[in-house]
């Protein structure tokens, strides 16, 4: 499966990740299981919620949660916000 590398900065608990994630999977499944892993990660600072988005964090567009990484246009060295 191909992936790419993304730098993924988290508000909540003011860290930043850098995390592989597969090109052909939907912003949903990105989204849930970026958001269990940075929970462990935090050790408890962050709480993944229904509400929880992926966006760009240079321009904070948030990504739909239906269409694919590769669809986004995502590449490697993409920063991206988990809020």
């Amino acid at each position: 499966m191909h992936k790419i590398l993304v730098e993924i900065y988290n508000p909540a608990s003011n860290n930043t990740y850098d995390v592989f994630i597969p090109l052909k999977s939907p912003v949903y499944e990105v989204v849930y299981l970026l958001t269990h892993t940075i929970s462990e990660l935090s050790q408890g600072h962050y709480k993944a919620t229904e509400q929880t988005v992926l966006c760009d964090r240079m321009t904070g567009n948030v990504f739909d949660i239906n269409r694919t990484i590769e669809e986004l246009g995502l590449k490697n060295g993409s920063k991206l916000m988990l809020l």
